[in-house]
C-alpha cells in the first residue's frame, strides 16, 4: 500500500459486509469519570458506543468507500468484534504513515487500525498486532495475449508496480526495475491501456478486479507468489483485552464459515491458505 503524506482525516460510517450479519449497538459506560469508555469484557474503547478503526483510503476489497459507506473485508471482520463489544464501527481514514508508528492509537483518535497491514518486525516495535488474517501474496497479472505466463518472463519486458509497495520492493529484489504508479487502480490501468505489459500487485486486489468478467475475459493471473506477508490488524501496545477480542472474532469467524463467507464475498474464491498462512517458498 502506498504512503500518503498531508492526507486529511474524515470519520465514515461502516457498514456490514453481509446481510446474515448485524450489527448490534449496545451501551458503554463511562469509567468514573476518567473520559475512558468500557464495553463488554472490559474492553476500554476511546469513545463510548463504537470502536474507532483508523484506516487508509482507499484499498479494495479491503477497505473502499462505497455508496457513501466504507465496505470491505477488513471493514466486515471488524464488525464482528464490534458486534461482540455491543458497539458500533466508525472508520477514520487516515495518512498510512501513522500505521507503522502506531501515532493515531497512541493519541487515543482510533482503537484499532485495519489497513491491509503487512506484519513486520520493524512495526511490532511500535503497535501489537493480531493474529495474522490474510496471507497477502504477490501475483503477475497480464494481458492473456501477452505470451507471458510466469514472474520469469518478465526479464526485459516492461513492468508496472505500485509506488512504496511490497510489490515494487519484490521487482526490484529480483532485479527488475518496474515503472511506478501511484495508486492500485493506477497500476492495472498502465496494462490495460499497454502503458506495461505486465503489473506485479497484491493478489486480492487481481481477484476482486477479475471478478468483472469483461476484465477476466481480457486478462489473468501468470502467476501467483508467495512472499511470506501476512497481515493483522493493530492496537495501541499493551491494550490486551481489544486485542483478545480481535483475536477472539477471528478465530470463531474461521471456525463458523463466516470468514470463509467473507472472503468470498469481498475477494473472490476461497482460498485456504488465505486464513491458514504457509511459510513463504
Amino acid at each position: 500500500m502506498k504512503t500518503t503524506f498531508g492526507r486529511r482525516t474524515r470519520v465514515l460510517a461502516a457498514t456490514t459486509a453481509t446481510a446474515g450479519l448485524v450489527l448490534v449497538a449496545g451501551c458503554s459506560s463511562d469509567d468514573g469519570g476518567s473520559g475512558t469508555k468500557t464495553a463488554a469484557g472490559g474492553v476500554e474503547l476511546v469513545k463510548a458506543g463504537q470502536l474507532t478503526t483508523c484506516t487508509h483510503l482507499p484499498y479494495p476489497p479491503f477497505q473502499s468507500e462505497i455508496d457513501g459507506k466504507v465496505q470491505g473485508f477488513d471493514v466486515s471482520l471488524i464488525d464482528l468484534v464490534a458486534d461482540d463489544l455491543g458497539v458500533k464501527q466508525a472508520i477514520l481514514d487516515t495518512p498510512f504513515e501513522n500505521f507503522k508508528t502506531g501515532a493515531f492509537l497512541n493519541s487515543g483518535e482510533c482503537d484499532l487500525a485495519a489497513a491491509g497491514m503487512t506484519i513486520t518486525d520493524e512495526r511490532k516495535k511500535n503497535v501489537d498486532f493480531s493474529d495474522p488474517y490474510f496471507e497477502a501474496t504477490q501475483a503477475v497479472l497480464v494481458d492473456k495475449k501477452s505470451g507471458i505466463s510466469s514472474f520469469a518472463d518478465l526479464k526485459g519486458k516492461k513492468v508496472g508496480a505500485q509506488a512504496q509497495t511490497t510489490g515494487e520492493d519484490y521487482a526490484k529484489s529480483k532485479g527488475l526495475d518496474p515503472v511506478s504508479f501511484e495508486s492500485s487502480d493506477a497500476v492495472i490501468n498502465g496494462l490495460r491501456t499497454g502503458q506495461v505489459q505486465a503489473v506485479v500487485i497484491d493478489y486480492p486486489v487481481v481477484q476482486g478486479w477479475l471478478k468483472d468478467k469483461a476484465n477476466a475475459d481480457a486478462f489473468e493471473v501468470a502467476e501467483q507468489i508467495n512472499t511470506g506477508e501476512q497481515y493483522g490488524f493493530t492496537v495501541k501496545k499493551g491494550n490486551t483485552k481489544l486485542l483478545a477480542a480481535i483475536n477472539k472474532a477471528l478465530a470463531e469467524a474461521k471456525a463458523d464459515g463466516t470468514y470463509k463467507k467473507l472472503y468470498e464475498k469481498w475477494i473472490g474464491p476461497y482460498d485456504e491458505s488465505a486464513s491458514s498462512p504457509s511459510p513463504a517458498a
